[in-house]
């Protein structure tokens, strides 16, 4: 269950996404699978050759790619979504939800 994103920070998120921009949008999510996790960054983008480079420079496992057509998507948990937050300098997201 997704939670505490508002709807523009939604549709800015997809119009990038659409265009072929690599996305970040970070909510609070819950889980049960995932014990102790509260967030999710989903890093988002259409264009699959661009979103695929994207993870593995990142050391991230391209299996785990949703490709959800028309947003397809990465989801970052964990210290690696904190890790790549700080690299993209998205300090908003993480001092929003206490990352």
């Amino acid at each position: 269950m997704a939670f505490g994103i508002r709807r523009e920070e939604l549709r800015t998120w997809k119009e990038a996404v659409t265009r072929g921009d690599i996305a970040f949008l970070t909510h609070y999510w819950l889980d049960d699978r995932f014990e102790g996790i509260r967030t999710v960054t989903k890093v988002g983008c259409s264009d699959m050759d661009r979103l695929s480079d994207w993870c593995i420079a990142n050391g991230l496992n391209l299996l785990y790619i949703h490709h959800r057509l028309p947003y397809p998507h990465f989801d970052l948990i964990g210290s690696k979504q904190k890790e790549i937050l700080q690299r993209e300098q998205l300090w908003d997201q993480i001092e929003r939800f206490g990352l």
